[in-house]
């Protein structure tokens, strides 16, 4: 007899199901918030919930939203912190003359966003150039959820460039949150932090496995980081640095086996996928748009204005023009199997900013007037970004299924 847990669990692992619960989520949100009970979203995304008073004076008391933010994306970005480990220890990022291309496009695919916004808000004034980073994301649960379905026929290596520019593009991401979006940290519970987090990394090293030691040790690394000032999804990717990729030395040398991040982010990446970041995005994607005024003067804000030119043109530029140019004038090249009209379409996938650009808008603006306008532009130049990439790459995807089909019937004739 099958176990519905396991084969759930399985569901959850696939890149388009993450894609569709994130996209139902937001489109949930939206219609809520833009409905008569619109003020229930409100009351309850503003519900306060946790104890008030902790040891060392720290309190938990977060409404709902705060909890999404800073609590259920700290399951996410545990499994973007065991990623970035894999890949430098174990994967692309390992072999310098194969990382170059992913982490300079990364890098151009950040600084033109920037570039542009702040260009575009340059005497906008009011802090508008504090969300300088909004549009500089990749949400790679979209991205790769719309490569899987537009590009069933498409380069292998296709996808792993796309994984490979998401998972360098998340650690910038979270290097912007914790340098660029944090006010005052309290070393003190900072260091206090370090304690549960080393006994965490002596535990996995240890091949520790038992939730009860683990899950404690994680809360409270959590609980210390949110309360030092420092944004709390910054834990989680600490926390996934020090899971081990492959087994020590102690237990028979690499060549005996993975290490337990493979294992981690197996069991934790349906909990993410399904649960946090659909959660995230439901209580992150209700904005109260207004009718078509409303969409209009949002759109025309120059903030949301930078943020949709960020994510559409910028990512698409900064990303292709990065890598044409390190591939025209450098020994580093594209995979093979990769055409330069193929990895257009990838850099304009990438252009789609949802789950981090959201959190960023958050932190740079808060609550209020202009957070709508900042979630407003990011949905809609997600979508834009989407759409012209969709296109793109299902005109290479029907190219590449074309040859493939051609070359199995003449095969099939010999």
């Amino acid at each position: 007899m099958v176990n519905p847990s396991i084969t759930l669990a399985h569901v959850l692992r696939k890149e388009t199901v993450g894609g569709v619960l994130l996209l139902v989520a937001a489109v949930a949100a939206l219609v809520w918030a833009n409905s008569p009970f619109a003020e229930t979203y409100e009351s309850l995304m503003d519900l306060r919930v946790g104890p008030a008073s902790m040891p060392f004076g720290l309190h938990l008391d977060l409404t709902v939203a705060e909890w999404a933010a800073d609590g259920l994306l700290a399951v996410f970005f545990f499994v973007v912190g065991v990623e970035l480990k894999r890949e430098f220890v174990a994967g692309d990022l390992r072999d310098p003359s194969r990382a170059v291309l992913p982490l300079a496009a990364a890098f151009g695919g950040m600084v033109l966003p920037a570039s542009i916004f702040v260009a575009v808000n340059l005497g906008t004034g009011d802090g508008a150039l504090q969300g300088w980073a909004i549009p500089t994301a990749t949400d790679i649960a979209f991205a790769v959820a719309v490569l899987a379905v537009v590009g069933t026929y498409l380069p292998p290596a296709l996808r792993t460039f796309l994984l490979t520019l998401a998972v360098v593009d998340d650690l910038l991401a979270v290097s912007v949150i914790g340098i660029f979006y944090t006010d005052d940290v309290d070393v003190v519970v900072l260091g206090l932090a370090l304690v549960p987090l080393a006994l965490f990394a002596f535990a996995v090293h240890r091949r520790v496995r038992a939730w009860w030691i683990l899950v404690p040790l994680a809360v409270a690394v959590w609980v210390f980081v949110h309360e030092s000032g420092i944004h709390a999804t910054v834990a989680g990717v600490l926390l996934g640095f020090v899971v081990p990729v492959v087994r020590n030395a102690a237990e028979g040398g690499p060549s005996s086996g993975p290490g337990l991040a493979e294992q981690f982010e197996h069991r934790i990446r349906p909990w993410s996928a399904g649960v946090a970041v659909p959660i995230f995005a439901f209580c992150a994607a209700g904005v109260t748009v207004g009718g078509a005024d409303g969409l209009v003067t949002a759109l025309t804000d120059p903030i949301a204005v930078g943020i949709v030119l960020g994510l559409v043109v910028g990512k698409t530029v900064g990303i292709f023009g990065t890598t044409f140019v390190l591939a025209r004038f450098t020994r580093a090249t594209l995979d093979a199997t990769i055409r330069w009209i193929d990895f257009l379409g990838i850099a304009m996938l990438a252009g789609i900013g949802f789950t981090v650009s959201l959190l960023i808008g958050e932190l740079a603006y808060g609550p209020g007037e202009r957070d709508d306008h900042v979630k407003i532009a990011i949905l809609c130049g997600s979508l834009l970004a989407a759409c012209l990439a969709s296109i793109v790459l299902t005109v290479r995807n029907r190219s590449y299924r074309r040859r493939i089909l051609a070359h199995n019937e003449s095969g099939s004739v010999l």
